[in-house]
């Protein structure tokens, strides 16, 4: 059996040479994300998500292909050769190719294997580190022979999360700064003609290698460095990252840890974006950032921006520091290890937190867009609810509305006509049998799923909007109804109305 080494990692690598063979035997016994799910069940299927994998063992003791596989690559057990070779033709090369390694009637697999659905329904898989597989809070395995710094993790909400919230629009050139197993590179394959991926650990880049592979997507253009050094001088229509985001007092893990002071690493990635995007690009990443003591975090998150790019920020959570640091030491397994060191390291953590003044850490999303515009979009919004995925579609839509508006002054509004977006309901709150409601609400059960107060003109406008009248003969209707000066009506509605348009509950009708 051929085996790939540095001198770190003494664990067998794949070679992605037998990668399309090996794809055509999974698909044959229906190893994709359907086929697992419809043979392991809801529960367990979603066991596996938490690292469970206790329903999912008892749910493959008939020996069948699929089950063989699951076992295989998913539960990481030894199964006999027998019921692997009847699972896998061609497992000798797979042997050679250093993607399974015997051990006497028993084969292993050398690495995680996992079916994935691509965002058109493609059967995919992401090859990550054995025992990497995220999930759960028991902490991240240790693969054989592997330096645990090096580690190559798999897919986990955050690659979800932001697979999700990232524009699909055809792009030329897309870069996966920071491109751990390949999952963001994958995605980008389908609607970017040149993908490039980087990453810091050469371990990284032929993972992604192996998921792009394996997935049957094009090979990507793989450089090795940190942040934008590797892609020097050139210029992207779409950064997608998923960066080592951790805000932690020291590098311990390349996968999580960026090695810089606080957030300084994300505050690169985004203050550093612009001179690597195209103009009209797009840079959206996944982000930690401090709550520093006497400061607004929207304010110093507006300062991460570089000039001429609209960005639109959005916390999902805060969690406070001694929450933050139990979090991550417990992914990193200390809360197993001795608790005197557990203690020293907790302690480490609260002192760095101290000394920054900080006393808490946002989680979210950025994404920036290079409009060049010499008056840019800056919004950093809290926003915990609920929201609906994929959301890149809706975040596409937000940006067109800032556009929108910002050729819009209050004339210019007034004169355009506008729809009320098909997904919005209003709802009316009040005491039981009051003639008025003490307020309107208008609700969105799309994208974000905001809801917003609405006066009796704001309600009695976004109800009439069809697209057929200028918003200026809407609000001069509303005026004489309500018996108001339609002069002064004309003067106040518009900023309502610029409310009602950049949170997409109005639709401006091109024309």
């Amino acid at each position: 059996m051929r085996r790939v080494s540095t001198p770190r990692d003494a664990a067998p690598r794949p070679a992605p040479a037998s990668a399309q063979a090996l794809r055509e035997d999974l698909l044959a016994a229906d190893f994709t994300a359907d086929g697992c799910l419809d043979l392991l069940g809801a529960v367990a299927y979603a066991a596996l998500s938490r690292a469970e994998t206790v329903p999912a063992l008892r749910a493959t003791r008939d020996g069948g292909p699929l089950a063989t596989l699951v076992r295989l690559f998913l539960l990481q057990r030894p199964v006999p050769y027998a019921q692997a070779r009847a699972a896998l033709p061609g497992i000798e090369r797979y042997e050679a190719d250093g993607w399974l390694q015997r051990d006497g009637d028993e084969v292993r697999a050398t690495a995680d294997v996992r079916p994935y659905a691509g965002d058109g329904g493609e059967d995919w898989w992401i090859v990550s580190d054995l025992g990497c597989a995220v999930g759960g809070a028991g902490g991240i395995g240790s693969a054989p022979g592997v330096d645990r710094a090096d580690l190559v993790l798999g897919v986990g909400g955050a690659s979800t999360t932001l697979a999700g919230i990232t524009v699909r629009t055809p792009v030329d050139r897309a870069l996966d700064l920071g491109t751990g197993s390949g999952v963001q590179a994958l995605h980008a394959s389908r609607h970017a003609t040149h993908v490039t991926a980087t990453d810091l650990n050469p371990r990284a880049l032929h993972f992604a290698r192996l998921t792009l592979a394996l997935s049957g997507a094009r090979e990507p253009d793989l450089r090795q460095g940190s942040l934008f050094e590797p892609v020097a001088d050139e210029r992207f229509d779409l950064i997608v990252s998923n960066p080592p985001f951790v805000i932690s007092p020291g590098g311990r893990f390349t996968y999580r840890d960026g090695g810089m002071a606080g957030d300084d690493l994300c505050r690169a990635v985004v203050s550093r974006s612009a001179g690597r995007l195209t103009d009209g690009g797009w840079c959206q990443l996944l982000a930690n950032w401090q709550h520093v003591d006497g400061e607004d975090w929207r304010e110093r998150l507006a300062g991460w921006v570089p000039a001429g790019c609209d960005a639109w920020i959005v916390q999902r959570e805060v969690q406070d520091v001694a929450q933050y640091a139990e979090l991550w030491l417990r992914d990193a397994g200390d809360h197993r290890a001795d608790p005197e060191a557990y203690a020293a390291r907790y302690d480490a953590w609260l002192e760095e937190f101290e000394r920054a003044k900080v006393d808490g850490v946002g989680f979210g999303w950025i994404t920036l867009r290079k409009s060049g515009s010499a008056e840019p979009v800056v919004t950093a919004e809290e926003w915990p609810h609920s929201v609906e995925q994929p959301l890149g579609p809706h975040i596409a839509d937000w940006f067109a509305r800032q556009d929108f508006l910002r050729r819009h002054d209050d004339a210019a509004l007034l004169g355009a006509r506008f729809t009320l977006a098909p997904d919005v309901v209003q709802e009316q709150v009040g005491l039981p049998g009051a003639e008025d409601p003490e307020h309107v609400v208008l609700r969105s059960a799309r994208g974000m799923r905001r809801a917003t107060k609405v006066d009796t003109v704001g309600a009695g406008f976004a109800g009439v909007c069809d697209g057929t009248l200028p918003a200026g003969r809407i609000v001069d209707a509303i005026a004489q109804l309500l018996g108001e000066d339609p002069v002064v009506l004309r003067d106040r509605t518009p900023e309502s109305i610029r409310l009602l348009v950049e949170q997409g509950f109005l639709e401006p009708v091109a024309g």
